[in-house]
């Protein structure tokens, strides 16, 4: 089965991305493409796209719960103030 191909410009609508991102994005390898001829024009398939966000997503951090970058007082601290 041939999957529907995508041109640049749709693609990167479809990512949010600009067209120098998306060829980036391909020239590094982090993206799949079709191109059937040297210098010719290049496509991308849905699951590339799909596979490309799969890898740029990254999951979220825990909350931090200490919002000041104050450290605890050590014990070391704590005989100082006797």
């Amino acid at each position: 089965m041939v999957d529907k191909l995508i041109k640049r410009k749709e693609a990167a609508e479809m990512l949010g991305i600009s067209l120098d991102t998306l060829d980036h994005a391909r020239m590094e390898g982090l993206i799949t493409y079709v191109q059937y001829v040297e210098n010719g024009c290049v496509y991308f398939t849905e699951v590339g796209l799909q596979e490309y966000i799969a890898r740029s997503t990254h999951r979220a951090r825990p909350k931090d719960n200490n919002p000041t970058f104050r450290k605890k007082r050590t014990a070391r601290s704590e005989i100082r103030h006797r």
